[in-house]
């Protein structure tokens, strides 16, 4: 998701605007209360905002990513920093928070989180706010459009003087508007889908793998198809307070290892779908 982004905020009647709905990850307790010795001090010195749990802030939904499943929320970006999470001897704990706050690292810098991860891309920006972890996911950008619609790829949408339709504040809406497009912005990837269902847009820009989850649903399926996919050279990363480097090094060797024996693979192809051995092989972003 980039730029990742807008998606829709629920949020529990006795929380403020500003704190987010506080949600188990899929392997975890249920229990939200701090655990374990009472430390913020997990293994490998890694100091925590709650003792006895790895803070998670994301914005649901966004599947395969993180979403909500069988009222849990589940995903790939989920089943990586659980990984963390073990290796750090504590559970993982969700914050359901807007978008924005990924782009500033507002709930990081406030210890609202300990490490955001919500597909997003990295780029020089957002590196001016948060520190990013290795790259984890090669990600394009997928056009869906109305199979009615005749359109044939990016170009086409306004070649023909359709409407395109984008998620706030993502890397797909930045690229679109690179293009010389004004698309329509909507708030979430639940928002866009229901624009395109809808005939408010005709084609959608979005990150591909949103789309591949999309197209599993017959219904889906029968009504849309991918007009383009656009390689941008996008790559995402799960961020961190600035300066946190004993968090980031935990989540590289929790990504370095589960690549080594087999366990990236199996949730890739669990999340994703066909294994891409690109994304496994993805270079250690620029610090």
């Amino acid at each position: 998701m980039n730029s990742v982004p807008g998606r829709r905020t629920r949020m529990l009647a006795a929380t403020t605007a500003t704190v987010g709905l506080l949600l188990v990850a899929g392997c975890s307790s249920s229990d939200s209360d701090s655990g374990g010795s009472g430390t913020k001090t997990a293994a490998g010195g890694v100091e925590l905002v709650k003792a006895g749990q790895l803070t998670t802030c994301t914005h649901l939904p966004y599947p395969p990513f993180q979403s909500e499943v069988d009222g849990k929320v589940q995903g790939f970006d989920v089943s990586l920093i659980d990984l963390v999470a073990e290796n750090l001897g504590v559970k993982q704990v969700i914050v359901d928070t807007p978008f924005e706050n990924f782009k500033t690292g507002a709930f990081l810098n406030s210890e609202q989180c300990d490490l955001a991860a919500a597909g997003m891309t990295i780029t020089e920006e957002r590196k001016k706010n948060v520190d990013f972890s290795d790259p984890y996911f090669d990600a394009t950008q997928g056009v869906l459009v109305d199979k009615k619609s005749g359109i044939t790829s990016l170009a086409d949408v306004k070649a023909k003087g359709k409407k395109l339709g984008a998620q706030a504040q993502t890397t797909g809406e930045d690229y679109a508007k690179k293009q010389g497009f004004d698309p329509v912005s909507f708030e979430s990837s639940d928002a866009v889908l229901s624009g395109l269902r809808s005939g408010q847009v005709q084609a959608v820009i979005i990150d591909y793998p949103v789309v591949q989850g999309w197209l599993k649903d017959k219904a889906n399926a029968d009504a849309f198809e991918v007009a383009d996919n656009i390689n941008t050279g996008e790559q995402y990363g799960f961020t961190v307070k600035k300066g946190n480097a004993k968090l980031v090094a935990a989540i590289n060797k929790a990504l370095a290892d589960a690549k080594a024996d087999g366990t990236y693979k199996k949730l890739y192809e669990k999340w994703i779908g066909p294994y891409d051995a690109a994304a496994a092989s993805a270079s250690p972003s620029a610090s």
